[in-house]
């Protein structure tokens, strides 16, 4: 038998990853991505549209049975539409398509509101249908119960806290209770403790006892001793400092060595016992004012140190001068005539000297001039105002040099030399 062989039918399936593009977009999912794109919620677009969330919700579901009107739908479509930046016509199609709603025209039935009867024809949603509370409404959430908030393993725990607490309480206010309780004993006679509490037991005992010719001044002894007031310990006081003000400033230290007539004066202790404290008073005042004769003068030591030298600033002729500190500040502005003359202040920082007629100007230290600052008719600024650098940037002035500085060193008795060498 021959037999025809049959060609294999098996076909090969073709395996491939899938794109975006491979998967069927319904209405409603572009409309969440556009509005989740917006960032915008159902109630945001209620309060922008002035339309039910509930029908926003139906209208991205594609379920026209949630509206009331149906007359309304084409609207309400075509106006969340153009909030979404959607094409009118192309969305309310296809919500027509995915939806199977279709606009009924003229007076039917299905243009206008729906009756009882559509009410009574429609199933009836449940209350798990609200669209409020489905999960097509994710913006309002399912309130949970009251027992869905109670930890059963908590119940434990707090009872064992509320019994710990009321434990706690009732032992503290029975030992409070306990300790504010006193307990009365009657008893017939006084405690002994008490008794033997009489001070003047003994006393009044020793008046009863005593006989008739007792001296009375022995028994009032015995009452004042009884009566008498316990005497205060008296504190020793020790000096803080008594290493230090017990030493003798004739004997040690700068002071040292003075006279055998003033250590005889320093020490009262050494005074005769007859004498009185006037008269020792008065020995020591005249002891003092009294002239050293014979002794050796009082050793008090001096220290002296030169005075700083002086640095004057002289005018031989008319002269503006300015002196200023560092930070500005003017300290002397004036117009100098011919023998006027400034002392310049010793200042921690130099000041500066500013004039127009620099010839005019020479410094006088240690009763010797220097100078004169610059040029006859030349301005000199910012010029510091300090001995040793004065000193060196000028010479000093020699006799017959300027007769200007001449008359005015006649007029202060000063003569000008040569140069020292």
């Amino acid at each position: 038998m021959i037999r025809r062989k049959t060609p294999d039918l098996t076909e090969t399936e073709d395996v491939r990853p899938k794109g975006f593009d491979d998967y069927t977009l319904r209405l409603g999912d572009i409309m969440r991505g556009e509005r989740a794109t917006m960032g915008k919620s159902l109630l945001d677009v209620q309060r922008e549209l002035r339309i039910k969330a509930a029908y926003i919700a139906a209208i991205e579901n594609c379920d026209p049975s949630a509206f009331d009107t149906p007359g309304f739908i084409a609207g309400y479509v075509r106006s969340y539409a153009r909030y979404l930046n959607m094409d009118p016509d192309l969305t309310y199609n296809s919500f027509c398509a995915e939806s199977g709603f279709a606009v009924a025209h003229g007076m039917s039935a299905e243009a206008s509101s729906l009756k009882k009867s559509d009410e009574a024809a429609r199933p009836l949603l449940s209350a798990s249908h609200d669209p409020f509370k489905s999960p097509n409404t994710p913006f309002v959430p399912v309130s949970d119960g009251f027992l869905s908030y109670v930890e059963p393993r908590a119940i434990g725990s707090m009872l064992v806290l509320v019994g710990l607490i009321g434990g706690l309480g009732f032992g503290g206010w029975t030992v409070l209770k306990q300790i504010q309780q006193v307990q009365v004993a009657p008893v017939e006679e006084a405690p002994v403790v008490l008794t033997d509490l009489d001070p003047l037991e003994s006393a009044m005992r020793t008046l009863s006892s005593a006989p008739e010719n007792t001296n009375p001044a022995r028994n009032s002894d015995n009452l004042d001793r009884l009566y008498r007031p316990q005497a205060l310990d008296v504190p020793v006081l020790v000096a803080r400092d008594a290493p230090i003000s017990s030493l003798n400033p004739d004997t040690v230290g700068t002071f040292g060595g003075t006279t055998a007539r003033r250590t005889a004066v320093a020490a009262p202790d050494r005074l005769p016992v007859t004498e009185n404290v006037a008269d020792a008073a008065q020995r020591i005042v005249d002891q003092l004012a009294a002239p050293n004769s014979g002794d050796s003068p009082r050793a008090i030591p001096q220290v002296l140190e030169d005075a700083a030298p002086v640095l004057k600033m002289v005018a031989v002729r008319v002269s503006w001068v300015q002196v200023a500190s560092n930070d500005g500040t003017v300290i002397y502005e004036a117009m100098m005539q011919p023998g006027e003359s400034w002392v310049a202040p010793q200042t921690e920082e130099p000041p500066l000297l500013r004039t127009g007629e620099s010839g005019a100007i020479y410094f006088e230290v240690a009763e010797k001039f220097y100078g004169p600052v610059g040029a006859t008719g030349a301005v000199t600024k910012n010029l510091p105002l300090t001995i040793a650098g004065l000193q060196e940037t000028y010479p000093q002035v020699i006799s017959g040099q300027d007769a200007d500085l001449n008359r005015y060193a006649e007029a202060q008795g000063l003569s000008i030399g040569g140069l020292d060498n």
